[in-house]
């Protein structure tokens, strides 16, 4: 995304000149040994020449499972490399089923030995027992898109890493969580102090919280496990080399509901009977303008005396002072008239319409992973502060209705979105899906091929062409369709907790 800026900003200012882009600087990270080696997801089976193939810009293959049991659920997926804006395809993807092992709350009596020891003896955890708990492993299924630019360290990083963080954050709350959902047996009156999760009691809850539930959870889990994810970026990058940043789309079944956590402008996309619903929000400059600007207005010192908070429907040039304009603030939705001032004269800290917004002038993303070194080119400026890891959570009940073989969630990189609609997303996949049996294992394989293909379009001349002979993506491109149907309900009983996060399915 970033090595276009120059060329961007020109188009945006009519070939005015402005701060161009700067790759990441943390000392001399060509040094450093690399994290983790340019690969692609290992569900492909791809080898060494497959892969070196795979970057072939000029043909732009698409590449599916070599077998389609490594994914869950015979989920499909298909990608595309780019049309040469970058040397790699910079998106990464990870699906991956694991289970959550509860610690036991009730030791039995050898449990309470172990954990009556000293404080400053060692508790070896391995002894503690689950035989009292309803359930001993509750499934997760994991898929996750990583869409990388301006190199793909840090996409690589999230791929192999993100789902260990969060499971690790899951397990930080499994105890309560267990204890909402009325799956933790009756304590005696005083078994809390032996609790290896003491600090977190279920009896005598402030009304606070009580009143959290399962889904707040859930949902505050995957928050702090993108938050981790990030910061484990930024203390690694000392020591390997970690270049470039990353988006970050999740989709996490768990507990009868679908959690999806985005950060970036990936999208998430539930087509069921014939229509489409939204389970995320494209992360841009421009949808993040009023944040950013509210950044820079309670901390002007980001901004370093070269940028400006306030937006103008155009660059305001000398002429202009002492004339009225239009501009909007971090308060405003809309817009009014102000007295352009010297001050107004600095670049815009949001600059641009659709993907030529930039941030700083430099970068057109707000969220995701990574970036830590990035600043403004020849400054000291960084561009960090104004990004953020956290994620929006939105909440799917995979239980409410009955899901039939055509109703699928769509995972895709913003190469896919850049050139369909939801819209046409939900006709794409109606009509894929009725060229192939339901029996048919490869379906949603085949399904996820066809939507890759239709966003990569064919090679006319020297352009991708779509359908009517409009442009095509030539971004890298990552698809995930994933059945809903093939979800199992836990039954683990009626949870108490409140519904009105989720989204409804009908």
């Amino acid at each position: 995304m970033l090595n276009r800026f120059k060329s961007v900003v020109e188009n945006v200012m009519g070939g005015i000149q402005s701060i161009p882009h700067n790759t990441e600087k943390a000392g001399n990270p060509e040094s450093l040994e690399i994290k983790y080696a340019y690969a692609r997801p290992d569900f492909l089976q791809l080898t060494h020449e497959e892969v070196h193939v795979s970057a072939d810009h000029a043909s732009r293959p698409i590449l599916v499972p070599r077998s389609i049991e490594r994914l869950p659920w015979n989920a499909g997926y298909a990608e595309v490399i780019n049309g040469g804006k970058s040397k790699y395809n910079e998106d990464q993807a990870k699906a991956v089923q694991f289970m959550l092992k509860p610690p036991s709350v009730q030791p039995n009596s050898e449990d309470n030995r172990v954990l009556s020891k000293k404080k400053t003896e060692p508790v070896e955890l391995k002894h503690i027992t689950t035989t009292n708990l309803s359930i001993k492993n509750i499934p997760c299924t994991y898929f996750a898109i990583f869409d990388g630019h301006a190199g793909t360290g840090a996409a690589l990083m999230a791929m192999n890493l993100l789902d260990y963080h969060v499971k690790e954050k899951l397990l930080d709350c499994i105890d309560l969580i267990l204890s909402k959902k009325g799956l933790l047996p009756p304590q005696s009156p005083g078994a809390e102090q032996n609790s290896i999760y003491a600090a977190t009691p279920r009896y005598g809850m402030t009304s606070k919280e009580s009143s959290i539930s399962v889904e707040d959870l859930v949902c505050g889990a995957l928050e702090a496990a993108f938050v981790e994810m990030d910061n484990h970026i930024a203390r690694e990058r000392t020591t390997f080399r970690i270049i470039g940043g990353c988006t970050a789309l999740v989709a996490l079944f768990f507990m009868d509901k679908l959690y999806v956590a985005n950060a970036g402008d990936c999208r998430a996309v539930i087509v069921k009977d014939g229509t489409s619903i939204q389970m995320s929000k494209d992360f841009t400059p421009e949808s993040e303008r009023q944040r950013l600007q509210y950044l820079g207005y309670l901390q002007p010192e980001l901004l370093h005396n070269e940028f400006t908070h306030l937006d103008f429907p155009r660059r305001v040039h000398k002429k202009d002072i002492g004339k009225r304009m239009l501009y909007r603030d971090a308060q405003m939705s809309g817009w009014a008239y102000k007295t352009v001032e010297e001050g107004d004269l600095k670049f815009p800290l949001v600059f641009g319409d659709g993907k030529r917004a930039r941030v700083l002038a430099t970068i057109g993303v707000t969220r995701g992973f990574g970036d830590h070194d990035l600043m403004v080119h020849d400054s000291n400026i960084h561009i960090k502060p104004f990004l953020t890891p956290v994620p929006e959570v939105k909440v799917y009940d995979m239980t409410s209705c009955k899901h039939s073989e055509d109703d699928v969630l769509i995972l895709g990189s913003d190469g896919y979105w850049d050139v369909t609609s939801n819209e046409k997303t939900v006709d794409l996949v109606l009509e894929s899906l009725k060229h192939y049996h339901k029996g048919d294992q490869s379906r949603y394989t085949r399904l996820a091929q066809d939507l890759v293909m239709f966003a990569r379009g064919l090679l006319k001349g020297r352009a991708w062409k779509t359908e009517g002979d409009k442009s095509a993506s030539g971004d890298d491109i990552t698809i995930f369709a994933i059945p809903l149907y093939r979800y199992k309900p836990l039954n683990l009983g009626k949870s108490r907790t409140s519904q009105t996060n989720s989204i409804p399915n009908s």
